[in-house]
């Protein structure tokens, strides 16, 4: 807390010495939104990009963010609708046109690949890999061509996933290249996060998978009202009331068995898979917006 408290300190002796025509914050609501209110008391523009979960939980915290704020811009269609008219804008999400052509590359090799994304910190990886593992190494036996690949986010989470994979020979474990691997990838299971999404944008069919210790998923499951999921996907096709496009298995439902029951038929069935990257288009067109979305923050700034 005290090294945030000096980065604010800071940012607030920079916008008094520097008075610039507008103050463009990004994501991290708890220390930014402040910044932004003290520019906007000092009568600077305030825009802030990355809207704050409000549609989750905290939905009070809405006239507090406009009291903050000039502009805020949102990612997710659904989001302006929370705001006073005019104050929020949507302007689309950047990986969609970061990522745009990256799916469906060609796949080097022989047989299936099975993607596995199990989180980037240490404790996702424990809770989840062992779990994903084994459903792996069920899989790998009744389909011996199959090929696993774990992309790790970092140098701790390397070492860690290579603690669990040496008991099995045939995992490719690598540092970084998820986006590629996920385009190459027949299907993954993935732990809830960012790499949902960009598994999404490479039309990969995914199970999202996640868990917490039981003590959190109590207060989560008392607290997290505003939605059903937790795979950013889901929620967009939740709020839009159309079928979420990927399974979810959360906390008990997450389990060896369910994940082998739930990967299998995009292993085995050339239409399941097709219908399940179907499935996956159909969701991502609601993220659709009109021309470059960091163009459009830019648009907002001036």
């Amino acid at each position: 807390i005290f090294f945030f408290l000096r980065v604010k300190r800071t940012m607030e002796r920079a916008i008094d010495e520097w008075k610039p025509d507008v103050v463009c914050t990004i994501d991290y609501p708890g220390l930014n939104l402040k910044l932004a209110m003290y520019a906007k008391q000092r009568g600077i523009k305030a825009v802030h990009v990355v809207c704050p979960q409000v549609w989750a939980w905290h939905q009070k915290r809405i006239p507090k963010i406009e009291a903050a704020l000039t502009k805020l811009c949102c990612f997710l269609p659904f989001e302006p609708k929370l705001f006073s008219p005019g104050f929020a804008e949507f302007v689309g999400h950047p990986l969609v046109d970061e990522m745009k052509g990256e799916g469906g590359k060609s796949k080097v090799g022989n047989g299936k690949v099975l993607a596995i994304l199990p989180g980037s910190r240490i404790g996702e990886i424990e809770k989840h890999l062992p779990i994903l593992l084994r459903a792996a190494d069920a899989l790998h036996e009744e389909l011996p061509n199959l090929r696993i690949a774990i992309p790790a986010a970092n140098k701790k989470a390397l070492a860690k996933t290579l603690e669990y994979t040496k008991i099995y020979p045939y995992v490719q474990v690598t540092l970084g290249g998820a986006r590629e691997i996920l385009a190459a990838a027949d299907c993954a299971a993935i732990a809830s996060g960012t790499a949902t999404f960009e598994a999404a944008l490479m039309g990969c069919p995914f199970v999202v998978v996640y868990r917490v210790s039981e003590i959190l998923a109590m207060i989560l499951r008392r607290i997290l009202t505003g939605v059903k999921h937790v795979g950013l996907l889901n929620v967009i096709a939740e709020k839009a009331n159309v079928e979420a496009p990927m399974p979810e298995l959360l906390q008990e439902n997450f389990t060896t068995d369910k994940v082998i029951t739930t990967i299998k038929p995009w292993l085995i069935d050339d239409n399941a898979n097709k219908a399940a990257r179907e499935a996956l288009s159909s969701a991502l067109k609601l993220l659709s917006s009109d021309g470059d979305s960091i163009a459009k923050i830019a648009r907002i700034l001036v």
